[in-house]
């Protein structure tokens, strides 16, 4: 017998008939002898029509009355399913996120959550009954301490879902939606996505900020840091689906169950150099023959950053071990001679990085550790960023007050601290899936004053607006008057935003100015072998340009390697790196195989 925490979406209840075939599928597991909470979305597209309603009213209601009325949609669900159980003669009884317990910090509309108080729902549960929980919603308590009705947005009954089993310590939690599970890319775009059996919640933390849409990166945060073992599975099979790991597993702090230290890491590794080229072609082919040169040639690579400059040239910088910095200096001169550039090399640098979950989800992580690495003194050399690590390149003589620096400012301990730790991803998948964001934007500041603090200026002023970055590109290519730019890439609803709040900021620069880059499409590779795999971005980028798609942009981490491509390139250079990595059902060694 387990405690099961078993989540099912709008789709899974969006009428009578899915209702009672859930209710079946509760009854099989309950007669299996499990202890059974059911977490529940309001059926079928009842939020929008909740939310068009609202609109005939008025044009912008107020957040506390949406809250209110968008919680009456998972209350039907949890109705008619406690309905359909009894019908079936299963003990059910259906709950509020109120009622259940769900504590959330007072922000209408997007609140997290802070605690589950579970003796009610295990008093519940040791009577035998199936406890049938709304989900995408709590309560927190007002200014003058009364109890107030809150939603926690979009992917909230997956959030409540998981954040239940990690107060619960329930066995699993299983998310029934109306795919197999989680997929190597948008079947509605690639026609041959496979199942993954297995992701890490790195990488499905990843793969979700990215656009993969069957999990919310919130819910997986949750799995992640608590160790709750996760489950995607098909609501209309019997099949296994996909299950998601985490080597993390830390009790419930204080901070609370969303609102704990999302940083749990910071590494050094020394010994780094930086090789940049400049005024290459902006043409498909070039970064693809470099790095398929270099990793045929036994360098591995490292941090990769790309950004398109005036007229038809492109800057691309990454990062190697400096032992290979000869060899790599060698290849990359090379490859000069048949299509021009520049080249520079520079030894003697650090990478330094914190790690976490939901990093870029939470706009103020990386403006702190911009503006923490500036209050040192210290300049940023090159910057990468992703959902679970932020880097930054620095002067290796200042690699350990800059990691001291850090550690205090994120409070982490000497067990959080590593240095040159030893590479990851050891048999591991080089890449587990790819995905597609077309509702990103492209801006650039041009001109920035190339020294400490800039970076952190940039970000620190989106964060207060609560606008979160993506990529983060620091140009290598410097102005006549040292000034450098900086490209980054945001929510697409969010420019206009983003212009009124860099305002200020750019008024203090002199010369410097905002510039809009063309409407782009960014697709991703994600894959925890990716650091022990030589030549992935290689085959990336030559997969892209075997269908001839130019990149505009590029930015890696770790297990993630971005390209942005034009607009009308999108679905394309999605289809094209799935193929260019075999993760089609035609493959040799489909990703169902590397579980």
């Amino acid at each position: 017998m387990a405690l099961l925490v078993q989540k099912f979406g709008g789709s899974s209840v969006g009428n009578v008939e899915r209702i009672q075939a859930v209710a079946e599928r509760i009854a099989t597991s309950k007669d299996l002898g499990h202890d059974l909470v059911i977490v529940v979305s309001a059926m079928g597209q009842t939020t929008d029509e909740l939310t068009a309603l609202a609109k005939v009213i008025s044009s912008n209601p107020p957040q506390r009355e949406m809250d209110m009325l968008l919680a009456t949609g998972e209350q039907v669900s949890i109705s008619l399913l406690s309905m359909a159980l009894h019908e079936l003669g299963i003990p059910a009884i259906s709950m509020t996120g109120a009622q259940v317990g769900i504590v959330t910090e007072s922000a209408y509309g997007r609140a997290r959550i802070l605690d589950v108080r579970t003796e009610r729902l295990q008093s519940l549960l040791s009577t035998g009954k199936v406890v049938v929980v709304a989900g995408f919603q709590g309560t927190s308590l007002s200014s003058v301490g009364t109890a107030e009705i809150t939603t926690l947005g979009r992917g909230g009954s997956d959030t409540s879902a998981v954040a239940i089993a990690a107060a619960l310590g329930a066995d699993a939690c299983e998310i029934y939606t109306d795919v197999p599970g989680v997929l190597t890319s948008d079947p509605r775009q690639v026609s041959d996505a496979q199942l993954m059996q297995e992701v890490s919640c790195d990488e499905m933390l990843e793969l979700a900020s990215l656009g993969a849409s069957v999990l919310h990166p919130r819910a997986v945060e949750i799995a992640r840091n608590f160790g709750v073992a996760l489950v995607v599975r098909s609501s209309w099979s019997n099949e296994a689906g996909t299950k998601l790991t985490s080597k993390s597993k830390r009790p419930i702090g204080r901070e609370g169950l969303e609102l704990g230290r999302p940083v749990d890491g910071v590494e050094l590794a020394e010994g780094q150099a930086v090789i940049a080229l400049s005024h290459v072609p902006d043409q498909p082919g070039v970064a693809a023959t470099l790095f398929e040169n270099l990793s045929s040639d036994g360098v591995n690579v490292d941090l990769i950053i790309q950004s398109t400059h005036e007229g038809n040239s492109n800057d691309i910088a990454f990062t190697v071990a400096e032992a290979d910095l000869a060899k790599a200096h060698s290849l990359c001169e090379g490859l000069l001679k048949s299509v021009g550039g520049q080249l520079s090399a520079e030894a003697g640098m650090s990478k330094l990085s914190i790690s976490g979950a939901g990093i870029m989800g939470r706009p103020g992580i990386a403006a702190s550790l911009f503006d923490t690495i500036s209050r040192a003194g210290i300049n940023l050399r090159l910057i990468a960023t992703s959902e679970v690590k932020v880097s930054c390149v620095i002067d290796a003589t200042l690699g350990s007050k800059a990691l001291r620096a850090v550690s205090t400012a994120f409070e982490l301990s000497d067990s959080q601290v590593r240095i040159n730790p030893l590479g990851n991803g050891k048999g591991e998948p080089e890449v587990r899936g790819v995905a597609l964001d077309q509702g990103q934007a492209q801006l650039s500041v041009r001109g920035v004053p190339n020294r400490p603090g800039t970076a952190a200026a940039l970000c620190s002023a989106m964060a207060e607006a609560g606008i979160s970055l993506d990529a983060i590109v620091q140009s290598e290519r410097q102005h006549d008057d040292g000034s450098r730019d900086i490209s980054f890439t945001l929510k697409r609803d969010e420019r206009e935003q983003a212009n009124k709040t860099l305002a200020p900021l750019l008024a203090q620069w002199p010369g410097a100015n905002l510039e809009d880059g063309p409407a782009i499409a960014r697709v991703s590779a994600v894959g925890a072998g990716m650091p022990a795999t030589a030549g992935t971005a290689g085959r990336m980028f030559r997969a892209l340009a075997d269908a001839k798609i130019n990149i505009a942009m590029i930015a890696t981490s770790e297990i993630r390697t971005s390209c942005v491509v034009a607009e009308p390139d999108g679905v394309k250079a999605l289809q094209s790196v799935h193929k260019g990595f075999g993760l089609g059902e035609e493959a040799d060694h489909p990703v169902q195989s590397n579980s």
